[in-house]
Order: C-alpha cells, then structure tokens, then sequence
C-alpha cells in the first residue's frame, strides 16, 4: 500500500461545524484508502459527531484544541492570542512536518496570516496567492489570486501567473496551460497602471504560455487555463461568477416548475441537467491552496459543504503526489541560479 498523506481538517471551522468537517472526513476516508485525517478543534464535540459513523478508526484521530479563532477577530491577534485553537494547531503540525496538509472553513485571515507566518514561504516567493479551480465550458481554469493579495506589485504577478501553471500542468493535467491576465479589453495598451506593467513581463517570460489580456466575460468560456489578477478583482470576480451561478440555478428550476409542460419536460431532461450543474458547481473542485508555502494549505468557503471539503481533501492528495511545493522551489530557484534547498 502507498504511503499514506495526512491532512489535518479544521474541525471547527466553518458555518456548519463541526458535523460538516466531520462527515467530510469520514466520507474522504471510505472514498480513498491512502488519507489519514486529523480533525483539530474540542475534542469531546468532534467524538460526538465521529460516533454517529461507521468508518475505518484507524485513519481518522482528533488533535484536542480548545479554542476557536472566529470570523471577526483581527488574525493577526488571533493567531498569536490563540495558540490553542484549531487553525494554530492545524498550521503548526504542518509546520513541523507532522502533517503534508491543513484545509479550514475558519477565518480568512487567520487561514492566511498563519500559513504566512507559522508556515513559511518558500525561499524566492515574494507573496503566496490564494488559486481557486473555477468550473468553465471547458473544464476548470485557475483564479490566481482571489483574496490573499489585495496590493499585488508586477512582480507578485509574474510569480504568480508561473505557480499557478505548474499547478495546473501538474495537478489538473492540463499540458502547458494558457496564462492570461484580466484586462478590460483585449489590446495590449488597455488596462491599469499594474496591468500595463504586468503585461510586458508576462510576455517576456520564457516557457510560460502567455496568450495576452482576458475580459471577464470571456473567463467562463474557458479561453485561458490559468486567470492571473490581483486579489480585489479576483475576489470580485470569484464572488459574482458563484453568485450568477447560483442565481441561474435557481431561475431554471423555477422555470421547470412554472407549468405542467414544463414539469414534464423538466423529468425527461433532469438526469443530463443534473450533470450539468454538477459540473458547474465550485464545490466538486475543492478549496483554494495557498501557494509558495513550506506546506500546503487550503482554504474552503465558510459555508462549504461536506463534498466542497471532502474533495479539499482529496486536491490535498494529489498535490503532495506531483510534489507542488517542489516543483515551484525548483523553478524558482533555476530562475535565480541557486541550488533548491532541501
């Protein structure tokens, strides 16, 4: 049997804690025999929510944590504060190499203060970027950077556009994926001061498949594979694209059940519209990974669902595998001409 990956799972992060980090866990461990998991968080409520499963023992344990990081609280106050609560401990075990993964529905902030400051940046990365997979007409493209770097410079950029396609080369199987960055037009000479600054780089940049601007309009057709912007258009952009989904899920089943012809209609199209929403629906992708850290991390929605961190978890699997972290240590540092540290 393959070498197991142990991914530590914020049991108290998140809307629904912690029955939902829970049953994600449990539902990881039936789905695939190479996890162990580690839920984080109060012990005696986690143990509640594990007896109502039937599942192997042994690849599920909980590491006790008696605080609780909320939404609210200032992470940088939170993360030194509160040792003991379970995003702290989740980081910490990665940290120290206790774990190859930590995934939280918790805060933010605190997700990315810690996984900055516990964890560490790989040597050479100026700026982690939080990379969602984003479902298009095509597959899936990657949203880099969508909340982690609101005062992105050029160069946090370029580094980000080259981590995101090692990613999905490596991760998604997409063979030298398309780089675009979000411009309000597709000419080279539209844009803002950091998009007309980012451009030129991104052109110049030799192994990397730069095809030029992306309009917004044009990211759910699937045109590039890898969505480079800041991360206040990024989260602009992720947010509308979930709440246009969301909204036009809606609308159709509403429509479907307007009158008794549609209803009809609406029973002999439901299994091939089933499909389609699923693969429209960000949850079936996992989380968001912090990239450019000494140890992976992930962040879910707070309000994600059992599927949404349980497939996190199983991104988690395949990120260790194709050895992400040192497949960017070693581009980055092939670029500076150094050795990559061990």
């Amino acid at each position: 049997m393959s070498e197991k990956t142990r991914i530590v799972v914020d049991a108290m992060g998140g809307d629904y804690a912690p029955r939902v980090p829970v049953q994600a866990a449990v539902e990881a461990v039936k789905g695939r025999e190479d996890i162990q998991v580690i839920l984080t968080g109060r012990q005696q409520e986690i143990q509640r929510e594990l007896d109502k499963y039937e599942y192997n023992k042994t690849a599920i344990r909980i590491e006790d944590a008696g605080e609780v990081i909320e939404t609210a609280e200032p992470p940088v106050m939170a993360i030194r504060k509160k040792k003991d609560s379970s995003i702290v401990k989740g980081l910490m075990m990665v940290k120290h190499q206790e774990a190859d993964a930590f995934i939280s529905s918790g805060s933010t902030g605190a997700v990315l203060v810690g996984g900055q400051v516990l964890v560490g940046r790989l040597k050479g990365v100026e700026r982690p970027p939080l990379a969602p997979l984003i479902p298009t007409a095509k597959g899936v493209s990657l949203l880099i950077d969508c909340g982690a770097n609101v005062d992105a410079r050029a160069s946090h950029l370029v580094q980000f556009a080259k981590m995101g396609a090692i990613y999905m080369e490596n991760v998604v199987g997409i063979k030298n994926p398309k780089v675009a960055i979000v411009n309000i037009g597709a000419e080279e000479e539209k844009g803002n001061a950091l998009v007309k600054e980012t451009f030129p780089l991104l052109k110049a940049c030799k192994g990397l498949n730069f095809i030029g601007s992306i309009e917004a309009r044009d990211i759910p057709a699937g045109y590039a594979d890898v969505i480079v912007c800041e991360a206040f258009v990024g989260n602009v952009i992720l947010k509308l694209y979930e709440g246009v989904g969301a909204t036009l899920i809606s609308k159709v089943k509403e429509g479907m059940m307007s009158t008794l012809r549609s209803k009809i209609g609406a029973l002999l199209v439901k299994p091939a519209l089933k499909a389609t929403l699923k693969s429209f629906d960000a949850g079936e992708h996992g989380g968001a990974p912090l990239l450019g850290l000494k140890g992976l991390v992930v962040k879910t929605h707070g309000s994600a669902t059992a599927v949404e961190i349980r497939n996190g978890i199983f991104q988690c699997v395949d990120f260790k595998k194709q050895r992400i972290n040192e497949r960017i240590k070693e581009h980055l540092a092939e670029e500076a001409g150094d050795t990559p540290e061990k």
